[in-house]
């Protein structure tokens, strides 16, 4: 066990041209979708949380619903979409790294907006009030919200950061784990562990539990920040 702990601390910076190539791909994807998910959760959250319309309430269970989706179920339907007989086959996404960020957004998404939806449920009445005591616009009431909201939107960030940085089972279904190609840091893990390579899938490992481990502290400070 010691020995092949440090293979991998060795393995890390020896410049492993199959390892870095791993670690490039996985955080294209995993910024690429959390940044795409924040994006389109958010005002999601926002407008289940400010505003009053009908079919809310079906909206917000059918939102937290879909927070719980199993990913395996996201990769299966993504590569029925995406597959040769599929509806999408024309956009070419399966073993793609573009399809494996589809597939990352459909998951990550609902959590973004419920997260946000959460927060300012429980705020929105006095940033409300604060609003109509300063005459303030529908827009500048939204932008007060935002502001509000700030260290919400970060945190939600770095947790969609960290959902999307975890995932294996859809990723690994639409991307194929495609060496120098669609290999992430958590397929790799699976396929090397499989095949007996214990240094690459430790080093991996731990360059994962790295980047978690800052994320998690980033977080942590965020929230003492707000307290």
């Amino acid at each position: 066990m010691a020995g092949a702990f440090q293979k991998a601390f060795d393995l890390l910076f020896s410049g492993d041209a199959q390892l870095w190539d791993i670690v490039s791909v996985t955080m294209r994807m995993t910024l690429t979708s959390s940044i795409a998910a924040l994006l389109l959760g958010a005002p999601l959250g926002v407008l289940f949380a400010a505003t009053r319309f009908p079919g809310r309430k079906a909206l917000i269970v059918i939102n937290r619903t879909l927070m719980g989706l199993p990913p395996v179920v996201c990769g299966l339907l993504c590569y029925m979409l995406f597959s040769g007989v599929g509806p999408l086959r024309g956009l070419k996404l399966l073993f793609t790294v573009t399809g494996m960020i589809v597939a990352q957004v459909i998951l990550i998404t609902p959590i973004t907006a419920g997260s946000m939806e959460t927060y300012l449920s429980a705020i929105v009445e006095e940033i409300r009030e604060s609003a109509r005591g300063l005459r303030l616009s529908g827009g500048k009431t939204l932008l007060l919200m935002l502001n509000e909201s700030k260290y919400a939107l970060v945190s939600t960030y770095l947790f969609a950061f960290a959902r999307a940085m975890a995932e294996v089972g859809a990723v690994s279904m639409v991307g194929g784990a495609i060496a120098y190609k669609t290999n992430v840091m958590t397929t790799a893990i699976m396929m090397y562990t499989n095949r007996g390579d214990f240094t690459l899938g430790l080093a991996l490992g731990l360059l994962l539990l790295v980047i978690s481990f800052l994320v998690n502290v980033f977080a942590h400070l965020l929230q003492r920040r707000r307290v």
